[in-house]
């Protein structure tokens, strides 16, 4: 089951950039909507749909169908307000939905913590090494699989 913190400050500040990102793009904030990112802004961990789904049926009282979470994850993806993490088939909000950029994942293989980093000149590289090889990047997936500096000092 999806472990919940709690709400923080940034945690509210990031859920309204990511209404602001939403409807800037001509979507709808809706509860639901609103319930799925709040959902994943307060899991410790990348989330996979089905603890989401478990997190939000709880809350909403009634079972939400994996269909409408995967069309709202879909929506959030596409709008930058979420990030999916290819290798564990989760998801984490974006700190930042109101910036585009590509994304490095340092994932810790203990504790399963997930760290997003944002390094353009690094991912500026990958894209150089791909396009001199005459391959172009529509979507730059950069995880990096390990442990962390809390699991290696334990």
């Amino acid at each position: 089951m999806l472990a919940i913190r709690e709400p923080r400050d940034a945690g509210a500040q990031s859920a309204a950039n990511a209404r602001v990102a939403l409807e800037a793009a001509g979507e709808q904030w809706t509860p639901l909507r609103a319930a799925v990112y709040d959902a994943l802004a307060a899991s410790p961990v990348p989330a996979s749909a089905y603890d989401i789904l478990d997190v939000v049926s709880q809350a909403q009282g009634r079972r939400m169908t994996p269909t409408s979470l995967y069309r709202i994850l879909d929506l959030f993806v596409a709008n930058n307000l979420v990030s999916r993490v290819e290798s564990k088939s989760a998801f984490v909000v974006n700190a930042h939905p109101l910036r585009r950029h590509d994304c490095i994942f340092l994932i810790c293989d203990t504790c399963r913590t997930t760290t997003h980093i944002d390094d353009d000149d690094a991912v500026e590289q990958v894209r150089g090494v791909a396009g001199a090889s005459g391959f172009r990047i529509d979507r730059p997936v950069i995880e990096l699989r390990g442990r962390c500096a809390t699991c290696l000092a334990a």
